[in-house]
């Protein structure tokens, strides 16, 4: 089996040097980008299977490079940063990114979530199974095993998290999903006080598949309890 690759995107390079002595001894091979712009290009040349992105960076910054890369690209990105403020956290969270970690941080618990990300990333692009390859909920369709999303036969791109929330809420569709419930399957931990994370991602994914987000048609909010996918 070939190494996965990481990208991390950082211009401190004692940082870089620090988690690729951490991640070669868990078998992982990492390439490193100094900014936005190098990322780009490094995606344009190469296959990477996740992405560290450093926020605060010179040419390119963080929030900008996260958008670009969205575009294009579906890998799970972790971001970087020293804001510590829940309202960066969310910024960060609401262009793509799929987990925001505050420096300073520790090595092994950033290489815990790198390994988190990746076992959850391949675990939705291998899934096959014949009869629920593709789930259609009126003019939302969702495939499982090609990990792609259309509305009125428009492909909408999702970030891996955002992709396995409507995929958990479609295959319960009519059934109420607390926020704890819906953080601990798709985010594979405890739940701890993360009420917001998961508010987060569901107003970008309203954003993303439903014409009106103010008025849903997919994504309920039952409130005081949590959401649920309309069948249809």
């Amino acid at each position: 089996m070939s190494k996965e690759t990481i990208l991390m995107v950082d211009d401190e390079a004692e940082i870089v040097k620090l988690m690729e002595i951490y991640f070669r001894n868990e078998g992982y091979s990492l390439i490193h980008a100094s900014n936005g712009m190098e990322a780009l290009e490094q995606l344009r040349s190469q296959s990477v299977d996740l992405i560290i992105l450093d926020v605060m960076m010179p040419h390119m910054d963080g929030i900008e490079a996260c958008m670009k890369i969205r575009e294009e690209h579906h890998i799970p990105i972790i971001m970087l940063s020293a804001k510590t403020q829940d309202i960066d956290k969310i910024a960060g969270l609401s262009i793509g990114a799929d987990e925001y970690v505050t420096k300073p941080f520790s090595p092994l618990v950033l290489v815990a979530s790198v390994k988190s990300h990746l076992r959850r990333y391949r675990k939705l692009s291998t899934f096959h199974a014949k009869d629920d390859d593709e789930i259609v909920i009126d003019d939302l369709v969702i495939n499982v095993s090609t990990h792609t999303v259309t509305v009125d036969q428009q492909e909408i791109k999702l970030t891996p998290r955002e992709f396995a929330i409507l995929h958990l809420l479609a295959i319960n569709r009519g059934i109420v999903l607390s926020m704890d419930k819906i953080y601990e399957v798709v985010w594979n931990e405890p739940f701890m006080e993360s009420k917001n994370t998961v508010m987060v991602h569901i107003r970008k994914l309203r954003e993303k598949i439903e014409k009106d987000p103010q008025n849903p048609k997919f994504i309920k909010t039952v409130w005081g309890i949590g959401y649920k996918m309309e069948s249809y």
